[in-house]
This record gives structure tokens, C-alpha cells and sequence, in this order.
């Protein structure tokens, strides 16, 4: 049972407390038929239109009509219910008298009751054809007495400001409750007409005290006041702020027709001409300046209030800052610009020698035109300081943009205008924070570029990285080409593969190498120890290091290709100083340090060489690898179990490294004659090959001989020679193939205290790239054959 919304429209009851005419309590039967009602609550006096569907109620209203027009109607506790049981239903209903009924040809009824007293469902006598229960008669329990008046009045006091302020409400109900002085009927009517839950109007018809029930109305009262109140005020304050705004309209149509008239010009004619000038005097190519007049004309004719007016005055304003045709002069002298190289960075020769002619190819061109340079080098190896000396080198601006997780294709081409808060790309940007067309731009970290759904700015940067191309770079946001050719790029990156190949072949790399021992020692005296000095607010006396301390810090503190870590310790170690000044009160100490001393200040060293001890067990070998950050040295272990001549390989080994295990394993077996080995029981046991540090991912086929030694070693039980580190792919005929990264394995070989090296003989011109202190401390053997890597790997029987 629901109440239809427009069938019928409520007629209020009399504001007599007592029943219809023509109806007597003493003349309600013992029971009635009870229907539920799933989303209202009927009040005594209260005339109430309902929509009739199911066909019990159906057959219940026929007989009611047919019957004396009386029946009890109660809310369901579940207003989903279509057929309610009696335990669906409230205990508390109203009596109520169906004064109109009219049928519709889809089967439905609409009905019209009139609420006139409280009942209490004492038991149910009936549940077919529909429910009928025996009922206790509910009388109001009134008082006379000063606190129900005051009461009273209060709440006739609160329902006259809703009415005030609730179109909801009628005419009608408005006159009848403030002209109704019975407690018990006004409360019933305001509950009836009230905004309030199911939930509430249930306890408000379960209350039988008058005095209880007003206290129970008087906090919704004031809580439905209060959102009334509010609710004005809001509307008032949108009405207000439209009306403002029409009327600010209004006056500016009107002020820029009078102005017309009088020939003053319109209103913001004194920007728009300070604009027009700016674009007449700003340097810029047709292009650029025909769409600026452009959008200046419909600046004009947008009001300032509006949206777009702020879109327009921000396209305008990039237009006129970008260096169009702004730029620095070139002062290129290939002496000085050598002499800064030399100034800023310690060692890199073939690095600086690189850059020099570069420079000598834009002095005699005049212009940029050719490959851009990309420095690849592991971290703290100073490409990002190389690409400011080539700007100081040239007399040039420097800018770094920072490439490192970028994933949005508009980082570098810009947002399109029609976006809320869209703006240039970051080269755009750049070009105007420095205000010049000819900057050096170092694009910082390109292999970390990253890509997802919203583009792969690595596809963005192919055009900018383009000499044929970015001379009509096309940014989004200004949709206008702008020449990047006078830009000079430079990029940098720890390693090649995660970068797009097509953007790679655009690339010259230059790369840099690991640094040795002697190069971080000088590099510590010249650059790395002063910057922190005065950084630390210390002078040089203050603390002074020797060059064995410096030099143990770069063996057992550091393991790094670069020299970031090492300028993190002789800061730790400035600090101290610092601390040791301060606590004796500035008085004049001198911090001197020694080898002997860092353990004091910086603790036990971290990293002490592995090959310090000598290999004394069958089946291990130490092998050279290349990571982004450097080389690194790899000790393979391998051990027999008994089994079934399976192979197991463990250490987070990729596909590559656990084919090269395989291809060792099977040119073991096929030459085990040649190489003397009892293999006749091997398919009784499991080999295991495991490589350290196995939360690491390895991969590669430089493993391939050092896999092979180890596992010839466990086969012979002939110890590998220790301080020997060995690289090189093998092949199923035992050959010995050519590997990379030689420079950045050696020098790992070097950092670990090793003595010799075996390096295959296709690899002997990477070998002279080596740095010369380097090669001084290791003996190579260069091979063709595994025979030849076992001959020299193995000690003797």
C-alpha cells in the first residue's frame, strides 16, 4: 500500500478534538481489517489519499466500502513486503474511515481515508482473505497544566518561521495549525505534514502523552528550521551573485555603447593597447604574430568576469615572453673551453677530447646541425656536470629538465587549450624561464622515461631530438612552430637498453667510464674535499685528510663507479669536525685523519674484499659482470649431490645465464675423455650451480666461462686459482666468444684486490681502453678455447 503522489489532494480535519460526526468510539466492531502501509504514516484528523495494487487489500477495501467504511491501517516495519504478515507490521495503527474510493481499468484502487483514532493491535484474529485484528482503543493523555502551555506555544512559535520558509507547506496547513489550540491535534498535524523519517512519525503515534509527544516534535521542529534556514540562504546567495552578475553585464553593454558615442573606446581599451604595442614591438616570425593579434582581438570581446577572458590574457602572455628571436652570442675559444673541461672534471681525456671538436664543428658552422650528444656512464661519473662546462664552454645558457618517471607524452609537447589549467610543455617552459633561444638543455636521465596511458613522451622527444625536424617543433598549447635547431641538446643515461630505439639512432653516445682508484683520489683532493669544507662552514685547518685516509675510504668505505658515495663519507667525516669545534667552544682544533683513524669516526669499514681468503674448496670461481651502475665481480659455486643427473640452478638467474650453465654442462660431458673426467656415474647425481646474492637478477653470457671452471673444478676436484677472475661466452665447440663491458669489469677486478684476468682474444682491442693504472695491476691471459681458460684456471693435481 502506497500513497499516490497527484491522485488526491489531503483535506485537513476539523480542528475539533473530537470524532467525525455521525461516528462514536462505542460504535467501533471488535475487530477490523488491518492494512499495511509501506511508506506513510496516518495520524488521527489527518485525510489521506492511497494507490491500492495487491489483491488481498483489493478484496479488503470491496468489503470495507460494502461494509461500515472503517478499517485499521498500520506502517510496515519492512516497506518492501507486498503481502504483510502480522509480524511485518507495527503494534500502533490508526482507526481510520474510507471516505472515497475510485477504480481504474489496470485493477488498481485509489482510496481517500480520514484518520480518527489510536489503536493498539492486541492480537490478530484473521489472515485470509486479509488481515483483521482485535484492537485496544488509544486515548490522548492530556494535562492542563503551565508546561504543556509553554510548550505549546513554543512550538507554534517554531512552526510559524518553517512556515515561513517551506513552500512545501499549504495554504491550508499553515491556517489550520496555527488556529488549532489542542495540543494533542496540533502535534498530530504538524507530525503528518512535517519532513520527517517513517521512523519518527512511528514514535510520534506511539506516544500517547501529549506533553511527551510535543517534547519529542520540538527537537525536529528546530532541526527542520535549521535546514530551511540554511537552504534560503543558499538560494538567496546564488540568486544574488546570477543577479550581480546579469547587472555587471547589463552596465558594461551599456558603458561601451556610451563610450561609442562619445569616441572614448570601450572599457579595457588602455590593456588592449598596451598589448597591441607589446605584440607590434616583440620580435616574432608572421606566424606567431598574426595568431597573437588574433586572440587580442577576441580578448577584446570577452567580458574580464568570464572564463575564457584568463584563458586568452595567458595564451597572450607566452606568446610575448618566448625568446622568438632572444639569444646569447656564441663565444667559442677551443683553449679556454679546454681549460674549463680540465677545471671542472679530473681525467675523461677521450670524453673532452670528443666535446672539443664538437664545439670546433659549431665555430666553423655557425650552427648546429648534427647528432645529439648522450652521455652513458654509471651514476656520480659527472655527465650532468659536463653538460653544464659544455654551456660555460660556450657562453651559453644552462637548463636541466629531469626526464626521470616521466610518463606523460604532454610533459614535452604541452596540454591542448581546451583543458582547465593547460599549459606549454616543459621545453617551452624552459625556453622562457631563460629567456633565450639558444640555450644548452640537458635532458637528465633519458632511459628513465617511462610510458602508460597517457602517452610515451620517449615518441615526443623524437621530433625535439630531430635536427631535420624540431626547426618546427609544434608545441599543444601555443599550436604555433617554434625552432629548437639553435637549442643545443645534450642527454644523459646510466645505460642504452631501456631507451626507444628509434630515439637511440638519433643519438651520439659518448661514454663514460668507472673511474679508478687514482682518479677518485684526485678527484677527492681537488673538488670533493674543498666543496665540503666550505660547505660545512670549516677552513683546511680545521681538518686536513691524508692521502691514505682518502684512499681507504675509497677501497673499504665506497664500492661505487662513480664518486657520490665517496663525497657522502668526507661529509660525514665534516661533520664531525664541525661537531668537535663547536663543543670545545670555537677554540682552535685540527682534525687530522688517517687510515687508522676512520674506524673512530665512520665505524667498521663495509666492504672488505671477498678474495681475501684464499679459494680452498673444489667447484667455485670468481666471474666479472657488467651492471648500469659499473662492473661488478660474481663468485659461481657449484656442488654434486646424490640424485638422478638433473642440473639445478639457483640465484636469480635469467634465461641467458641458465643456457650458457647448460651449454658448460653439456661440453663437460662431451669431452670428458679429452679433459680426463670420471663421468660414469653422473647420472647418479645432481648437479647445483648457484650464484650469491640471489635477491639480485643476473643474466647475460659473459658467465659462461667462469659456469665452465667452476663445474670443471667440481668434476676434477682441482681448486679454481684464487685472485683470478675470468669473463667470456663459450660455445658448444669450446669457443671462447667476445663480451662487453670490458673496462667496467676490469676495473671491478681491480676494486676487488684480484690478480689476474682471462678475457677472451676477440676483446684484446677493449683491453687498450683500459685505464693504463688499471692494466699495471693485473696480469691477463687472453683465450680462444675453454682448454685454454682450464689450463690456466686450474691448479695442478
Amino acid at each position: 500500500m502506497t500513497s499516490p503522489e497527484t491522485e488526491f489532494v489531503s483535506i485537513l480535519g476539523t480542528e475539533s478534538s473530537g470524532p467525525p460526526p455521525r461516528i462514536s468510539s462505542r460504535s467501533l466492531p471488535e475487530a477490523l481489517p488491518i492494512l499495511g502501509l509501506s511508506d506513510i504514516v496516518i495520524f488521527p484528523s489527518a485525510l489521506v489519499p492511497l494507490l491500492v495494487e495487491t489483491g488481498p487489500s483489493l478484496k479488503l477495501i470491496d468489503d470495507v466500502v460494502a461494509g461500515d467504511r472503517l478499517l485499521g491501517v498500520v506502517l510496515q516495519r519492512q516497506p518492501e513486503i507486498v503481502e504483510p504478515k502480522p509480524e511485518d507490521l507495527y503494534d500502533v495503527g490508526c482507526v481510520a474511515r474510507l471516505v472515497k474510493m475510485v477504480k481504474f481499468p489496470d485493477g488498481t484502487a485509489r482510496v481517500l481515508v480520514e484518520g480518527l483514532w489510536r489503536i493498539h493491535i492486541r492480537e490478530f484474529a484473521a489472515s485470509s482473505p486479509y488481515l483483521s485484528a482485535r484492537f485496544d482503543l488509544l486515548r490522548d493523555e492530556t494535562e492542563d497544566s503551565v508546561e504543556l502551555q509553554a510548550i505549546l506555544r513554543n512550538a507554534h512559535k517554531q512552526f510559524e518561521e518553517i512556515a515561513k520558509l517551506s513552500p512545501a507547506l499549504s495554504d491550508q496547513v499553515k491556517i489550520a495549525a496555527l488556529n488549532t489550540e489542542h495540543p494533542g491535534h496540533f502535534a498530530d498535524l504538524i507530525a503528518g505534514n512535517l519532513n520527517l523519517s517513517l521512523e519518527d512519525r512511528q514514535k510520534l503515534l506511539e506516544t500517547i502523552s501529549v506533553r511527551e509527544r510535543l517534547q519529542k516534535l520540538l527537537p525536529m521542529l528546530n532541526r527542520e528550521q535549521e535546514v530551511l534556514t540554511l537552504s534560503s540562504k543558499i538560494q538567496n546567495d546564488v540568486a544574488s551573485s546570477i543577479a550581480k552578475t546579469q547587472r555587471d553585464f547589463f552596465l558594461r553593454e551599456q558603458m561601451r555603447a556610451i563610450q561609442r558615442e562619445l569616441g572614448e573606446g570601450e572599457p579595457g581599451s588602455g590593456e588592449a593597447r598596451s598589448l597591441r604595442e607589446k605584440i607590434d614591438q616583440t620580435p616574432m616570425p608572421d606566424e606567431a604574430r598574426k595568431a597573437a593579434l588574433q586572440e587580442l582581438e577576441r580578448l577584446q570581446l570577452t567580458p574580464p568576469a568570464a572564463a575564457e577572458y584568463a584563458v586568452a590574457r595567458n595564451y597572450l602572455d607566452w606568446i610575448l615572453n618566448l625568446p622568438w628571436e632572444k639569444e646569447t652570442e656564441d663565444k667559442i675559444d677551443l683553449k679556454e673551453a679546454e681549460r674549463i673541461l680540465d677545471e671542472q672534471h679530473f681525467g675523461l681525456r677521450k670524453i673532452k677530447e670528443r666535446l672539443l671538436e664538437f664545439l670546433a664543428v659549431i665555430k666553423r658552422r655557425k650552427q648546429i646541425k648534427g647528432p645529439i650528444l648522450c652521455l652513458v656512464g654509471p651514476p656520480g661519473v659527472g655527465k650532468t656536470s659536463l653538460g653544464k662546462s659544455v654551456a660555460d664552454a660556450l657562453g651559453r645558457k644552462f637548463a636541466r629538465i629531469a626526464l626521470g618517471g616521466m610518463r606523460d607524452e604532454a610533459e614535452i609537447r604541452g596540454h591542448r587549450r581546451t583543458y582547465v589549467g593547460a599549459m606549454p610543455g616543459r621545453i617551452i617552459q624552459t625556453l622562457r624561464r631563460i629567456e633565450s633561444r639558444n640555450p644548452v638543455i640537458l635532458l637528465d636521465e633519458l632511459d628513465k622515461v617511462g610510458a602508460d596511458f597517457r602517452g610515451d613522451p620517449a615518441a615526443a622527444l623524437l621530433e625535439v631530438l630531430d635536427p631535420a625536424q624540431n626547426h618546427t617543433f609544434t608545441d599543444h598549447y601555443l599550436d604555433l612552430q617554434f625552432d629548437l635547431s639553435r637549442v643545443l641538446f645534450v642527454a644523459t643515461a646510466n645505460w642504452l637498453e631501456p631507451i626507444h630505439a628509434a630515439l637511440r639512432d638519433r643519438l651520439e653516445v659518448i661514454e663514460l667510464p668507472s673511474y679508478t682508484e687514482s682518479e677518485k683520489l684526485e678527484i677527492a683532493k681537488r673538488y670533493l674535499v674543498p666543496r665540503q669544507i666550505e660547505e660545512h662552514g670549516l677552513t683546511r685547518q680545521d681538518i686536513k685528510f691524508s692521502d691514505a685516509a682518502l684512499r681507504k675510504l675509497i677501497r673499504e668505505y665506497t664500492r661505487e663507479a662513480g664518486v657520490r658515495q665517496l663525497e657522502r663519507e668526507i661529509a660525514a667525516l665534516s661533520r664531525k669536525a664541525a661537531r668537535k669545534i663547536i663543543s670545545r667552544n670555537g677554540a682552535a682544533v685540527t682534525l687530522k685523519l688517517d687510515a687508522n683513524g676512520l674506524k673512530n669516526y665512520l665505524g667498521h669499514a663495509p666492504f672488505v674484499s671477498e678474495t681475501a681468503e684464499r679459494i680452498t674448496e673444489y667447484g667455485i670461481a670468481t666471474g666479472l659482470a657488467w651492471t648500469p651502475v659499473g662492473g661488478d665481480v660474481l663468485f659461481i659455486e657449484a656442488t654434486r649431490m646424490r640424485g638422478k643427473g638433473s642440473l639445478l640452478l639457483t640465484g636469480s638467474l635469467g634465461e641467458v645465464m641458465k643456457e650458457s650453465a647448460q651449454t658448460a654442462v653439456s661440453y663437460l660431458r662431451s669431452q670428458a675423455k679429452l679433459l680426463d673426467l670420471d663421468l660414469s656415474n653422473y647420472s647418479k647425481f645432481d648437479v647445483h650451480i648457484h650464484v650469491p646474492a640471489g635477491a639480485t637478477p643476473k643474466d647475460g653470457p659473459s658467465a659462461g666461462v667462469p659456469l665452465v671452471a667452476a663445474l670443471a673444478s667440481l668434476l676434477t676436484k682441482r681448486l679454481v686459482r684464487s685472485r683470478l677472475a675470468m669473463t667470456g661466452e663459450i660455445s658448444l665447440r669450446g669457443r671462447v666468444l667476445r663480451v662487453g663491458g670490458i673496462k667496467e669489469k676490469v676495473l671491478a677486478a681491480v676494486r676487488f684486490g684480484m690478480r689476474e684476468i682471462i678475457l677472451p682474444e676477440q676483446n684484446k682491442a677493449d683491453w687498450l681502453d683500459v685505464p693504463a693504472e688499471a692494466r699495471a695491476k693485473l696480469k691477463v691471459h687472453f683465450v680462444q678455447h675453454i682448454s685454454d681458460v682450464l689450463r690456466l684456471a686450474l691448479e695442478p693435481k
